[in-house]
């Protein structure tokens, strides 16, 4: 049992904690939540654990009535024609003002960081991450972005923090 306990809540700490010190992250402004919903392409993130294998990743944002967004993600396990593998969850903003903080719960009672630190004034490219910058996913509404539109992601992220060394790029083969 004291295995299990450990198996499951190591890892869970290293989402809410965190030995290295940044200044806070700073989020958009405002985030105008009937044009961030929809479909968003991955186009490069951190590798985590849950996407492990992921081809053609893609996420997709649902306003409901019950006063969240439904979070609809998918990818292709293993290479771009690979099983279709669904995980769904809910979004919670925790800042009215911005509407860029929020928590996305994949299971009860778990929720992570969810900001938007970086977005396109006409919503065609979003950046994600974590306070703990352990955390980062550059999203797309296509599954291609121009080279020169994500190298000045990248130098703005790296400013911000983010180790841009640990981002893979996302395969989105099958998307195109």
């Amino acid at each position: 049992m004291k295995n299990l306990l450990r198996l499951v809540w190591l890892p869970l700490l290293s989402l809410f904690g965190c030995t290295t010190s940044y200044q806070p992250l700073d989020v958009v402004s405002h985030v105008d939540l009937e044009k961030y919903l929809g479909k968003w392409y991955e186009i490069a993130s951190f590798p985590q654990s849950f996407q492990k294998g992921c081809n053609c990743t893609t996420a997709e944002y649902i306003k409901t009535e019950d006063n969240y967004i439904r979070v609809l993600n998918s990818c292709r396990k293993d290479s771009p024609t690979g099983e279709v593998k669904k995980a769904e969850g809910k979004a919670f903003l925790t800042d009215d003002k911005s509407n860029a903080k929020l928590r996305v719960q994949f299971f009860w009672p778990f929720r992570g960081d969810y900001w938007i630190i970086d977005l396109a004034e006409d919503y065609s490219y979003a950046v994600v991450g974590h306070p703990n910058r352990e955390y980062l996913w550059i999203l797309c509404r296509t599954p291609k972005m121009e080279k020169s539109v994500y190298d000045a992601i990248l130098e703005r992220v790296k400013v911000k923090g983010f180790d841009i060394a640990k981002l893979s790029v996302t395969n989105q083969e099958c998307n195109r």
